[in-house]
């Protein structure tokens, strides 16, 4: 096995971004026909040494050898031809087209598009049926799910012949379901002799799939194991530099009075789509109410209701007071009313990303007394002053309010959302997906948030598709599925297997 050359090696690989270091004299090897997992917090360097293999940026110095051949990589186009594909976090499909047509897309046969879709259907078949990615060729992107999407993506690279696949957070949109039948493709990818380089932060993806696991920190690599001779806590230790606590540490909850009362709420989208069907739940001070459910059954639309920028019908009372529901409300009525909202996707929602970030914590509180000037301007210097100092509180890298937020890692993003509403000192606090995309250290850091707003007495709505995070965080759950809630249960006395079938519409005694 020792003679047979490495599918991938770098060697001695550094990049710079202006000051920052992003990789420093990084060597890795990656066997043929395995699965090769790359894990580090945000930040570590991760996708940057993915891009070079990749061809998006070039490498400062270093060597990049493909089957024990030196290879030059200096753009995509050069990393296709050396049998290399790349699926990205965020999807590279144009989502009007339909799958078909994303597949040949830049491979097209010449100007005459009829055969080019002819062979491709042909091959595209073949490929689901070798590999089980069976998707529709005619289902138009936008159309499908994130799941159905990242097959695409997966179907495109085969379709260009990549013999090594690159997957950079693959199931960072996914369902926990649609990340178990990833890892089943990955493994039938596997038996076929491809070699797959996983991009993850997620130690039981790490253990579950892959055979090697390389760990970064800070733009070096710092130690390369057979994943079968580790285990979770010590790559968590190697990637963060320290031990890391990573079961949440919280005391039980104890529940005060309704805080959040909503009665028979209805949500009726754009398109005439009822998405909210007659919802009731209450949630009260000091106490976390955890959603659960796959991703479109309800949750982002009462998530959007209730942070005041979609309307419904229903009654909402926040403090035993009724709040507006019409299309007149928004996030300013909210927060007078005493709601912080953590939003779902901090990109679309909780950010704009060429904004710096003391621009980005004054967002929806530039009103706010302590940063006014004479009550007529903003006063900017005073709220720089207050972002370094929550940069500071909340563990921000690096820690600098001039910097465009689009320039931080994703748990640094998420890190200047949180301790934007937390900061506010809200009576309740809406988190959708708080850890998305977030490193271990961030994980750590954003649930211990959370768990210390509850015991000050806070209220605090959950939603979450990662089950384990709201088996741990929750003191209630709720599922939803449909748009209903299907039931309600305590997290000592239900289980994942129950809380699957509630969010597939089923109850355990009718499965």
């Amino acid at each position: 096995m020792n003679d047979i050359a490495p599918a991938i090696e770098l060697k001695g690989i550094s990049k710079a971004f202006g000051p920052v270091q992003a990789n420093k004299d990084i060597s890795i090897r990656v066997r043929p026909g395995t699965i090769h997992g790359i894990i580090g917090e945000n930040g570590a360097g991760k996708s940057t040494l993915m891009s070079i293999l990749y061809g998006f940026y070039k490498a400062d110095s270093g060597e990049i050898w493909v089957n024990g051949k030196q290879t030059e990589i200096p753009d995509s186009e050069a990393a296709i031809a050396a049998g290399i594909g790349m699926v990205f976090q965020h999807f590279k499909l144009v989502e009007n087209f339909t799958v078909l047509e994303n597949i040949i897309l830049g491979v097209e046969d010449g100007f005459l598009l009829r055969p080019s879709l002819s062979k491709a259907r042909r091959e595209l078949k073949s490929l689901a049926d070798e590999y089980g990615l069976n998707v529709d060729p005619d289902a138009v992107i936008e159309e499908i799910g994130v799941g159905m999407q990242q097959r695409v993506e997966i179907l495109k690279a085969l379709y260009r012949r990549a013999n090594i696949l690159i997957l950079d957070e693959p199931t960072g949109v996914l369902t926990p379901a649609e990340a178990d039948q990833l890892f089943r493709i990955l493994d039938r990818l596997r038996e076929e002799g491809k070699t797959i380089i996983l991009i993850t932060h997620k130690l039981r993806e790490i253990m579950d799939i892959t055979d090697t696991v390389s760990v970064m920190r800070r733009g070096e690599m710092t130690a390369t194991v057979k994943t079968a001779e580790t285990n979770p806590q010590e790559l968590a230790e190697l990637m963060v530099g320290r031990k890391v606590l990573l079961q949440v540490d919280k005391i039980p909850a104890k529940p005060g009075d309704v805080v959040l009362d909503v009665q028979h709420l209805d949500v009726t989208d754009n398109q005439g789509v009822h998405r909210v069907k007659d919802v009731s739940f209450n949630i009260r001070a000091g106490e976390i109410l955890g959603i659960a459910g796959v991703a479109g059954n309800g949750q982002s639309e009462l998530l959007e209701v209730l942070g005041g920028y979609r309307k419904a019908d229903g009654k909402v009372l926040v403090n035993g007071q009724e709040i507006d529901l019409s299309s007149k409300a928004d996030g300013q009525d909210r927060r007078r009313a005493g709601i912080s909202h953590v939003p779902e996707d901090r990109h679309r929602e909780g950010l704009i990303l060429n904004f710096s970030a003391w621009e980005n914590t004054a967002f929806g509180y530039h009103m706010d007394e302590r940063y006014q000037k004479n009550g007529l301007i903003m006063d900017n210097a005073a709220i720089i002053r207050d972002t370094a100092e929550k940069m500071e509180r909340f563990d921000v890298r690096p820690p600098n309010p001039m910097l465009a937020a689009k320039n931080f890692s994703g748990g640094n993003q998420q890190k200047i959302v949180v301790a934007r509403e937390i900061e506010r000192n809200p009576d309740i606090l809406l988190i959708g997906q708080p850890t998305r995309g977030v490193d271990i250290g961030a994980i750590e850091f954003i649930h211990k948030q959370i768990v210390a707003l509850r015991d000050q007495g806070k209220a605090i709505l959950l939603v979450s598709v990662e089950l384990d995070e709201i088996m741990s965080l929750s003191d209630r759950i709720a599922v939803m599925f449909d748009g209903k809630i299907m039931g309600e249960r305590l997290p000592h006395e239900t289980d994942v297997n129950e809380l699957g079938l509630l969010m597939a519409g089923m109850q355990r005694e009718t499965a």
